[in-house]
C-alpha cells in the first residue's frame, strides 16, 4: 500500500493519524477552535477538519475562502481537511448533486484545502470530474461514503473502499452505525481484508459508543486515520483527543518486539 504525503504527514504508515474537527459557526468561533488545535499539534493533533456544513456562510464562495485560508494559516503547516457533510450522511445541511459539485468547485478554486472529502453517492456522476478538479488544484481526496442507518454486510463494505480506489480516491473513507457487535466485528473484518490488497490508505470506523473500539485499533486491521475531540464532536462515538492519543500510543505495533 501506498503512503498519502501531506504538508509532511504521512498517512497510512505507523499509528493512525488523529484528526480534530473544527465545527465553528462563524468566522471567530472557527478561527478560536482552529488556534486550539494548532496548539495540540504533536501532541494528540495531526490535522485538522474544517467541518463547512456548520459554516453560517457555506454558500459563499468568498467568505469561505477567506475563512478557510485565515484557518489554514493558524494552524502552521498542520494540514487542513475540508469537509462538507451532506445531511443525507450525517451532516447539518441537505445538499443535492448540482449544489453539492458547487461547493466542491468552490473549495478547490478557494485553494486552502490540503485534503478535501468527496462523498461518493452525493457526488454521483460528478465524482470522477470532482476527483481530477481536486488534482489539478493540488488537494488530495477522500473519497468517502456514511451509513448513519446501518451497518452494510462485509462483501459491500469492501466493494465501496474497491470502487473508491478504482475511481482514483487518493484516500478511501467508510463509516457505518453498528447495532450489534457483529456490526463493529463486519467493519473491522472488512477493513482488514481490504487492506491487505489495497493500493490507497483506508480510513474506516463504526460510530456510536458501540464502534468506539473500531477508533482505537485502526493501526491492527489498517484505517490510517482517527478523529477526535477538543471540544465539539461531529459525528456519534468520537472520543476526547488527549485519551485518544494515550490509547493509540499504547496499543501501538512496535515491529520485531517478541511476545512475552
Amino acid at each position: 500500500m501506498r503512503t498519502v504525503s501531506v504538508r509532511g504527514l504521512e498517512l497510512g504508515s505507523g499509528r493512525p493519524k488523529i484528526c480534530i474537527p473544527v465545527t465553528g459557526k462563524n468566522h471567530d468561533d472557527i478561527l478560536r477552535q482552529g488556534q486550539m488545535i494548532a496548539q495540540q499539534k504533536g501532541i494528540c493533533a495531526d490535522l485538522c477538519e474544517w467541518r463547512i456544513d456548520a459554516f453560517e456562510w457555506v454558500s459563499d464562495d468568498e467568505a469561505l475562502k477567506e475563512t478557510g485560508m485565515a484557518l489554514r494559516q493558524l494552524l502552521s503547516g498542520m494540514p487542513l481537511l475540508v469537509t462538507f457533510r451532506s445531511k443525507q450522511e450525517g451532516g447539518s445541511v441537505f445538499c443535492d448533486q448540482d449544489r453539492y459539485s458547487m461547493l466542491i468547485e468552490d473549495i478547490c478554486k478557494g485553494g486552502y484545502a490540503d485534503l478535501l472529502d468527496i462523498e461518493l453517492f452525493t457526488a454521483g456522476e460528478d465524482v470522477k470530474r470532482l476527483l481530477h478538479l481536486a488534482e489539478e488544484c493540488g488537494a488530495k481526496t477522500v473519497l468517502s461514503s456514511h451509513d448513519f442507518v446501518k451497518t452494510p454486510p462485509r462483501k459491500e463494505i469492501i466493494s465501496r473502499l474497491e470502487r473508491m480506489e478504482q475511481l482514483g480516491a487518493d484516500i478511501c473513507k467508510v463509516a457505518v452505525m453498528p447495532h450489534t457487535p457483529e456490526d463493529v466485528l463486519t467493519l473491522l473484518s472488512a477493513t482488514e481484508e481490504r487492506a491487505r490488497v489495497s493500493g490507497v490508505p483506508l480510513i474506516t470506523m463504526a460510530m456510536g459508543p458501540l464502534g468506539a473500539v473500531s477508533r482505537v485499533c485502526g493501526e491492527l486491521v489498517g484505517s490510517c486515520l482517527t478523529f477526535g475531540t477538543l471540544g465539539a464532536a461531529s459525528a456519534p462515538g468520537q472520543l476526547p483527543a488527549e485519551k485518544l492519543a494515550q490509547t493509540l500510543e499504547m496499543l501501538r505495533l512496535r515491529r520485531g518486539e517478541k511476545c512475552g
